[in-house]
């Protein structure tokens, strides 16, 4: 066999697999060190995590496309492709992918978010060469059969209505995201705008394919009973061929600093006021992120959070509190949402909500506050890592969000290090009146919104479309 240097192989990091035998690491952080990455000569980037406890393989591929990167007329396109991705090649008709994978034992899913599709697969061991090679093909040869599409195009199209059109969580949240966002992408909904999804033409499913799926635009993670000297073998053999494209077009837009507050009023048929805050947060890289986290999870992560206590089980505000922020390549929004009982005044839960984040700007958070968070989040981290499964799905999002598979290793000393006076400041940095999007779904016949503006949406600079939508999350 040629040397990996003369197959236009790049081994990044660790010792390169075969010529150590490495034994269990003491710690997790110098687990790392089993980790191998690599990048095929066609630019597939490839991390091997060997975990040998089972003779399972998890199999993520991050295809680096998302609501994010679609525009006019072609919204929805990221999420159509997760669908069709299971349609079938020339090689591999329409439900051979399935049959072959199920035949072996194996099972798979996909998710579609604002910036990356992924696609999962788990099987046993002795199946890797059959699912890399079944990958491969739908990444270089899918199949675009018009009657295909067109079935397709209206099982998302059903899907919208189910999950958006039919749900007033769904319908307000779209609306606060494409309110908050005037500029970048991110106001776009994951699912797609009707017309859009009605709209699309084999051109553009033709130019969308050719454009985000090639080699150099995704990153390949391969967990569990697998050498990650034979993987990458196994690998090169069947991405190898599959030509590398023009790097897709970046996204350039960068959201313009929100100058007021803007309010969305929707009265909607339905039992329950609803309320949503929506703040301009950090991305994902940011090194602001362990101390948001820890935020999120002191204000809403369950029922002793700050949040859930107040305004749910002391002053019976709302029902129910949740909220949080997606992790992406662009700085997103941190959100607040919350369910008021039948009858509930929106403009009470918002004086109260208000008196709650003051506090927290002025004071801070608890010591207790703080490490409870941290053992939340510790216990949802090692439950994470330790299965196969989870190993694959953290490396990826450190791997692709936050640029470095490496930071995985160090996650739990960087939570650990946060001080209250750390999470202080993000809250501060966040939770900025001037810079939040607030959507009032009131039930129709219901008390009418008090606060702000009642006829629609708009900020101190004038009226703002009211009626668009962002990221189902999910989609």
């Amino acid at each position: 066999m040629d040397s990996d240097e003369a197959r236009g192989l790049k081994w990044h990091g660790g010792t390169p697999p075969g010529a150590v035998a490495l034994r269990a690491a003491p710690s997790f952080e110098a687990a790392a060190a089993q980790v191998q990455a690599a990048t095929l000569g066609n630019g597939l980037r490839v991390i091997f995590w060997p975990d040998h406890k089972i003779p399972n393989i998890a199999l993520y591929n991050w295809v680096h496309v998302g609501s994010r990167n679609e525009g006019a007329g072609t919204t929805g396109l990221a999420h159509f492709f997760e669908h069709m991705m299971f349609n079938g090649t020339p090689r591999h008709p329409q439900g051979e992918f399935d049959r072959l994978m199920e035949a072996r034992g194996g099972s798979n899913n996909a998710w579609t978010s604002q910036d990356v599709t992924v696609y999962q697969d788990w099987f046993p061991s002795r199946a890797l060469e059959v699912v890399l090679e079944l990958e491969a093909d739908r990444v270089a040869n899918l199949q675009l059969i018009p009657e295909v599409v067109e079935n397709e195009r209206q099982v998302v199209y059903s899907e919208r209505r189910l999950r958006v059109d039919d749900s007033n969580a769904a319908t307000l949240e779209e609306q606060v995201q494409a309110l908050a966002f005037l500029a970048h992408p991110y106001r776009i909904p994951v699912i797609g705008w009707p017309s859009d999804i009605l709209s699309w033409t084999m051109a553009d499913l033709r130019n969308f394919h050719t454009t985000y799926y090639a080699p150099n635009n995704c990153t390949l993670i391969l967990v569990g009973d697998v050498d990650p000297a034979q993987g990458l073998s196994l690998v090169e053999k069947h991405f190898g061929a599959v030509s590398a494209r023009p790097p897709p077009p970046p996204v350039r837009t960068r959201e313009p600093e929100q100058q007021g507050e803007r309010r969305l009023l929707l009265p909607r048929a339905g039992q329950n006021p609803l309320v949503q805050y929506a703040y301009h947060g950090i991305a994902a890289a940011d090194p602001r992120e362990p101390a948001l986290n820890l935020l999120q999870t002191i204000l809403v992560g369950g029922d002793a959070s700050r949040l859930n206590r107040a305004l749910v089980e002391e002053q019976r505000l709302a029902v129910a509190i949740g909220g949080g922020w997606p992790q992406g390549f662009d700085a997103n929004l941190f959100q607040l949402q919350a369910t008021l009982p039948a009858g509930g005044s929106a403009a009470q839960f918002e004086a109260a909500l208000d008196r709650e984040l003051d506090r927290l700007l002025q004071e801070g958070v608890s010591a207790a506050e703080l490490q409870r968070s941290k053992n939340i989040t510790a216990a949802d981290f090692w439950r994470g890592v330790a299965t196969i499964d989870g190993k694959a799905r953290l490396l990826g999002e450190y791997a692709v969000m936050h640029a470095d598979h490496r930071r995985l290793f160090s996650a739990p000393g960087a939570y650990e290090g946060v001080t209250r006076e750390d999470v202080l400041a993000v809250a501060r940095a966040v939770f900025q009146p001037t810079q939040r999007t607030v959507g009032v779904l009131q039930p129709l016949g219901g008390e009418p919104c008090a606060a702000g503006d009642s006829h629609g949406a708009g900020d101190s600079h004038g009226a703002a479309d009211p009626h668009g939508a962002a990221d189902p999350h999910g989609a």
